[in-house]
């Protein structure tokens, strides 16, 4: 999140937003920490017993899916005119986030 907000915010309170060195190093070091945070998840999945690891994945399928087909038709409604107002982007990660907690807590559910 720092690391984001670093690279979001720091061009117009950090640094002069003209100097784009600053602001493409931030980005960088924004993808690097992305990266290291996948190989960790990839890790922790390994660690993890067959069960726990089947509703980690089940859930990241649904939510997967999910942002698939939800971004895909937004884009498709919007470009059609069809969507009346801009959605915020930052909503996008809320929606997933969501749908990741419920497929997660119906699959232990489903399982017990």
């Amino acid at each position: 999140m720092a690391t984001l907000a670093l690279a979001r915010f720091g061009p117009g309170l950090l640094w002069d937003s003209q100097q784009p060195v600053a602001g493409w190093t931030a980005v960088a070091a924004n993808l690097v920490v992305g990266i290291g945070w996948i190989v960790a998840f990839a890790r922790f999945l390994r660690g993890l017993d067959e069960l726990q690891r089947k509703f980690l994945q089940d859930a990241l399928e649904v939510t997967l899916g999910v942002g698939w087909v939800g971004g895909f038709a937004y884009v498709v409604a919007d470009a059609a005119g069809l969507v009346a107002y801009d959605v915020n982007i930052a909503l996008f990660p809320v929606l997933l986030g969501v749908v990741y907690s419920i497929a997660f807590v119906v699959g232990k559910i489903r399982y017990r």
